[in-house]
């Protein structure tokens, strides 16, 4: 007698089966999804008949097994298969594809935490990482000092075309070789100014306060008070408050490589402003190191002579040193910036500096990345018999900014094989008062790092030569382009040259990541099985490393799939059998009854 059970028997054959072309069809539609992780159906039986559950073996007997019937067939449950997809090079940075067990976390609208292995992100508006659906990517950011923050994870911003940097400068590497055999020194520039009318300085008549002798200028008279010999009496002045007096268009250095343009330099007159003022303007203007004695028995610096009113300058030793002070050089201005007078003093060259000497110049950056100027230069001091040589060294600022070009001097050493005896480094300071840099601006100059630094060997065919071999700083860069490392660290570069870490990516692992819930759109949450999410850098514990400007591809296997979609039909077609015959069977059975 047919029996209603294979009827239902052959209908769980028939949902089973359609449940595995569910999802084979679902993996063979994702096969070109993203990172996509194929799925399978495990079926099971669902429950049996038993007729007899069996006996054990006795003494008459073998014993007998259990009589059962199945009653059909169920989904017993699905399994993702969590393996690796290939890897595909797409070239483009924001691209990143996980090779391993990792996800990247990403997060959505009310701060909920989900995980996805497709990592095709895109910026917004706001410069963050987001999926297609606009989940934030996240991981760690950095400093005001591009260190990375780990005390927590943020979505990751990569503000290109905005975020700008600039670079101090800390060091520069100097090379070159000063010619041991140069000639020595023997006396640096002298100069003397004096009224363009040729006569010494004067004050008018009624000056307060007024001078100890013969109406002649002494260093605390007031500019305001000086006559112009170029007007009759003693009652102009030569100067006024309000004006301005700018050194402009002058020289330092004997002509070829040693000579350079001094950078602009104004005083203010005031009513206070003294002759003492005007002298130190114009020794920090030519960066004349004061105080030191010259081969020649004369001290460097500016000084006045009371008896004829004429200011006598006295440069340092070294063909780098020389000064050049021309009338046209030295401008009145008024209030308005007009010039007053076209010849306001007239100077006379006695000497020029002489003796061995080189200077090269290079460019540093401030913390702004404002360009700084720095001329360093050495001069011959001695030669000593049996030790070697003793130079001097010089560095100035090319930049115009309130003080003396002068930025330090010193004396380096090199023994009898030529090479560098005082190996610390010059140490240099330029004030960056008023730019809105930090101020002031430190770094060192090494002489002995490079290709064989500085030496001092004795070059019969030619001069010293010296050149800036390396200097670090950058000026203002913007943010241009980034990479993404194995261990998920950005890398950005900017247009000035430099790259600096600008975030690290994370990665989430699972104890079973089979049990994450699939929220469709390639992303997952925790699940009651998959326990909680371990967040960890790439490399870290097993997450894997990330592949930057590559996308992960889909793991489903269609020849697999395809193959499984066959056995699919077999068995629906079979179960549709066993209804039908199941049904004859009955309608047989109905026959007898007519």
């Amino acid at each position: 007698m047919a029996s209603t059970n294979a009827l239902f028997t052959g209908l769980s054959g028939l949902n089973a089966n359609s449940r595995l072309i569910d999802v084979i069809g679902n993996n063979i539609s994702n096969v070109n999804t993203t990172a996509y992780k194929s799925n399978r159906v495990m079926f099971g039986s669902m429950f049996n008949r038993t007729f007899s559950i069996g006996s054990a073996p006795g003494v008459n007997t073998g014993g007998t097994n259990p009589g059962q019937v199945g009653l059909g067939v169920q989904a017993a449950g699905t399994q993702r298969n969590f393996g690796n997809g290939a890897i595909n090079a797409t070239g483009d940075s924001r691209d990143m594809a996980i090779e391993g067990e990792g996800f990247f976390v990403v997060q959505r609208a009310g701060g909920e935490q989900v995980y996805t292995r497709a990592g095709s992100f895109r910026p917004n508006s706001r410069n963050e990482l987001v999926t297609l659906t606009g989940e934030r990517l996240m991981g760690y950011g950095v400093d005001t000092r591009f260190n990375l923050d780990k005390s927590a994870i943020s979505p990751v911003s990569i503000p290109l075309g905005s975020l700008t940097i600039a670079e101090p400068t800390t060091l520069a590497a100097l090379q070159g070789n000063l010619n041991k055999n140069g000639s020595l020194p023997t006396h640096g520039a002298s100069v003397s100014l004096r009224a363009s009318a040729g006569s010494g300085l004067g004050v008018i008549t009624g000056a307060s306060p007024a001078p100890s002798g013969a109406n002649l200028v002494e260093t605390s008279t007031r500019l305001v008070d000086i006559d112009d010999p170029a007007i009759a009496g003693t009652t102009t002045s030569l100067f006024a408050a309000g004006q301005t007096l700018r050194i402009t268009g002058a020289q330092k250095g004997l002509t070829g490589v040693n000579a350079k343009n001094l950078p602009d330099s104004e005083l203010a007159i005031t009513s206070t402003t003294t002759m003492q003022d005007l002298m130190d303007f114009l020794q920090n203007a030519y960066g004349i190191v004061p105080g030191q004695t010259n081969p020649d028995g004369a001290t460097t610096g500016i000084t006045l002579d009371p008896a004829t009113g004429v200011v006598s300058i006295v440069g340092n030793t070294g063909s780098l040193n020389d000064i050049t002070l021309n009338p046209a050089n030295m401008q009145l201005l008024d209030a308005s910036g007009s010039q007053v007078q076209s010849s306001l003093f007239s100077t006379t060259k006695a000497a020029s500096a002489d003796g061995e000497s080189v200077r090269t110049s290079f460019v540093a950056y401030d913390s702004l990345g404002t360009p700084v100027n720095i001329n360093i230069g050495f001069s011959l001091e001695s030669t000593p018999g049996g030790t070697g040589s003793n130079w001097r060294w010089y560095a100035e600022s090319g930049n115009p900014y309130s003080g003396s070009i002068n930025l330090g001097t010193g004396t380096i050493s090199f023994g009898t094989s030529g090479a560098l005896l005082t190996t610390t480094p010059l140490s240099i300071s330029v004030s960056r008062a008023g730019t809105g840099a930090i101020t002031p601006l430190t770094f060192d100059i090494s002489l002995s790092s490079g290709s064989g630094g500085v030496t001092a060997f004795a070059n019969t065919s030619g001069n010293s030569n010296l050149q800036a071999q390396q200097v670090d700083g950058a000026a203002i860069g913007t943010l241009q382009s980034f990479a993404v490392g194995d261990d998920g660290i950005i890398t950005g570069a900017f247009t000035n040259g430099l790259s600096r870490t600008l975030g690290q990516v994370v990665l989430a692992k699972f104890s079973n990541p089979e049990g994450l819930v699939d929220l469709g759109g390639n992303l997952y949450r925790v699940g009651p099985n998959s326990g909680t999410a371990g967040i960890a850098s790439p490399l870290d514990l097993g997450t894997g490393k990330i592949v930057g400007g590559a996308l992960e591809l889909s793991n489903v296997d269609l020849g697999s799939e395809f193959l499984g979609l066959i056995l699919a039909q077999t068995g629906y077609s079979a179960s549709t059998r066993v209804i039908r015959t199941t049904d004859d069977l009955f309608q047989q059975l109905l026959s007898l009854g007519r």
